[in-house]
């Protein structure tokens, strides 16, 4: 579970790690909308997800069944704010999932690569390349079109759904710019993140009235054994899907992290219309869909061969130098 450095990693993991956290996104997102729709606490929810991540790593450290380090408080600080505009995210992307149906979520979340690129602009990073803007430019049409189309439309749901996405922006730019998750096993991120995190999250619940009422509600509806099972899944997945986004940034990159979550997000779209309900066919919404899940395909292609295109001219250039 101690993986420091993509350098060293062997093929078979590199694709296992992809895989694992494409499989791990697509049943989240399905599973955490199945819960939200009998249970509407999203914040405890993800109170829950991240206090069992804290205690199961914490057990797996003291047991010797990992060999993540223990809490260091130069550390912590790195990650404090890395870790608030994660679960921010997470936060804002529960709530939505109450009011939005799954096909336009992954919709909305496909405009991050857009919001990073104006990020990018502001900070001066650089002209992307056409390909790239124009991807993105049709990831955002379709998302515009499709939310025109969409009869179940949320107001509250859509405005959680983009604050999502503004946080997952902030995130993918600090954790860049700050290097702060260098040197860390993907376990080690994982402990931090939860533990960093449940203060704030605590405070927030309480702040906000959320809790105690919501533990009374989850008490009362644990009775039904389809919930609580349901719930116990939604915590366990919770956990293998940090793990893996993770894993899959350690060993592979965040490029390769941020393509495996679109090519996923064609399979959450495809498989939102039928299940779980919330989706109302119109021919507006679906052409939409399809041309944002389309930008979204472009996207990842066009970002693997800039990479590609990088490591050549690298490589080129360090010939030449030996030359």
């Amino acid at each position: 579970m101690d993986n420091r450095g993509d350098s060293d990693a062997s093929p078979f993991l590199s694709i296992f790690a992809a895989f694992s956290y494409g499989i791990a996104s697509m049943a989240m997102v399905f599973i955490n909308k199945a819960v939200l729709m009998q249970y509407v606490h999203s914040m405890t929810l993800l109170t829950l997800q991240q206090l069992a991540t804290a205690l199961l790593i914490h057990f797996g450290r003291v047991t010797g069944y990992t060999k993540a380090r223990g809490v260091n408080l130069e550390t912590a600080k790195k990650l404090l704010l890395v870790s608030l505009f994660y679960n921010a995210n997470v936060a804002f992307a529960l709530a939505s999932l109450k009011g939005v149906n799954i096909p336009m979520y992954i919709a909305i979340k496909r405009l991050t690569p857009l919001a990073v690129l104006v990020a990018g602009f502001f900070r001066g990073k650089g002209t992307p390349t056409p390909q790239v803007t124009l991807s993105v430019l049709l990831i955002a049409a379709g998302c515009l079109i499709a939310a025109i189309g969409d009869f179940s439309f949320d107001l509250y749901g859509y405005s959680m759904a983009f604050t999502s996405v503004f946080f997952q922006t902030m995130y993918l730019v600090l954790v860049e710019r700050s290097g702060a998750e260098d040197g860390l096993s993907s376990v080690e991120i994982m402990f931090y993140n939860s533990f960093l995190s449940l203060p704030v999250l605590l405070f927030l619940i309480i702040a906000t009235g959320e809790f105690p009422n919501s533990l009374s509600l989850l008490i009362a509806k644990s009775n039904s054994l389809s919930f609580f099972m349901l719930l116990v899944l939604s915590l366990i997945m919770g956990i293998v899907l940090n793990f893996t986004m993770f894993l899959c940034t350690i060993v592979n990159s965040a490029l390769t992290t941020t393509i495996v979550g679109v090519l996923k997000g064609v399979g959450s779209t495809t498989l939102g219309f039928v299940l779980l309900g919330g989706v109302q066919i119109h021919a507006l919404n679906v052409t939409g869909l399809v041309i944002n899940t389309a930008g979204g395909v472009w996207y990842s292609c066009a970002k693997y061969q800039q990479k590609k295109s990088k490591q050549l001219k690298t490589m080129t250039d360090l010939e030449a130098h030996k030359k």
